[in-house]
């Protein structure tokens, strides 16, 4: 499809808010095999998720296929995990990616190594949808974006949208993945809206989408600090300067290739996250590109990441906390 043809078919694409992409995602995995259900608390009717994620499937597919359950995340990620060994495709909801701490031992040690442990023979295909991020005024315990914890977890699959139509596609391709993924899905942008696909869509995990073209600055992030690097960029292009801002999309798999195509062109990088940016994601990422290019790059590679702390509550200090366009351009400006 070429670009033209891509930009007609945005154009004519229903709009939905990525909540309501999420709900589309599962709707259609339902419809299309009987093995897909979902559990978590408070995701039956007339509810739907704190997040509005499955509203409506409950009273379309039944209590059997959409399962309240206790409040346990150890439970919902410990019933999927069984499911799954005997064939059924479960979605589990985490309500909020903090609460990941008290289910980690089956995320972690029976999920992620399962099919390792039986030498191939059993594949766990659960799908984990969870909350991330602040800029709600949830408080230490409620707006953590922990992927790096993940991709520290080898056999699982990270995933993390920055808009509707991603995550339809990735979610879809999540749920009939073999191997179990973490969705997670940003609280700023959950009622945000975008054009969105009509009908079934899938996007292949581990290939990274260029949501801006440029030439003088790479751009890398993913999830809900895309919007914030899309909007720096927008000032910076009256400035003359010409930011590429690559949305990674999943981390695990890494699109790694398309960051480098676009720093061998550049120069220059700077990678944006949510998490920490002590010993998080953008250090490996920097790590690679630094490697590779050694010798190739105008300026050292950049990284902008929470602090180091646990998040404040107060509005004021949250958004000192996290990047935000701001301080994205001037970080992009020390590089250019």
């Amino acid at each position: 499809m070429t670009p033209q043809q891509q930009a007609n078919a945005a154009v004519a694409d229903p709009v939905c808010t990525l909540s309501d992409a999420v709900n589309q995602a599962i709707d259609i995995a339902m419809e299309e095999d009987s093995e897909v259900f979902c559990l978590g608390e408070d995701i039956e009717d007339p509810i739907g998720g704190v997040m509005k994620g499955t509203k409506g499937l409950s009273t379309k597919y039944g209590r059997d296929r959409v399962r309240n359950t206790p409040i346990s995340e150890q439970a919902i990620v410990g019933a999927a995990i069984g499911a799954s060994l005997v064939g059924m495709r479960p979605i589990a909801e985490v309500m909020l990616m903090d609460f990941f701490a008290v289910a980690m031992d089956q995320v972690a040690n029976h999920a992620a190594k399962l099919r390792y442990m039986s030498g191939g023979r059993t594949n766990v295909p659960i799908t984990i949808r969870t909350s991330v991020g602040g800029g709600r005024q949830f408080g230490a315990q409620h707006s953590q974006s922990l992927e790096g914890w993940m991709m520290q977890t080898p056999g699982l699959k990270v995933v993390m949208p920055s808009t509707p139509r991603d995550a339809k596609g990735l979610l879809y391709t999540c749920i009939f993945d073999d191997d179990p993924c973490i969705h997670m899905e940003a609280l700023t942008l959950l009622f945000t809206r975008g054009p969105v696909p009509a009908g079934r869509y899938a996007i292949p995990l581990g290939v990274a989408d260029v949501k801006r073209s440029g030439d003088d600055v790479t751009l890398v992030t993913w999830g809900w600090q895309v919007p914030e690097a899309l909007a720096a960029a927008e000032q910076l292009e009256s400035e003359g300067i010409s930011t590429e801002v690559i949305d990674l999309r999943t981390l695990v798999p890494l699109d790694i290739d398309a960051v480098l195509q676009s720093a061998e062109r550049t120069k220059r990088v700077l990678i944006v996250h949510a998490a920490t940016q002590f010993a998080g994601p953008g250090a490996e990422i920097a790590a690679v590109v630094s490697h590779e290019l050694f010798g190739e790059l105008e300026k050292p590679v950049e990284r902008m990441g929470s602090v180091y702390s646990p998040i404040p509550y107060a509005a004021e200090l949250e958004t000192l906390h996290y990047p935000e366009r701001l301080r994205i351009a001037e970080a992009v400006r020390r590089l250019a």
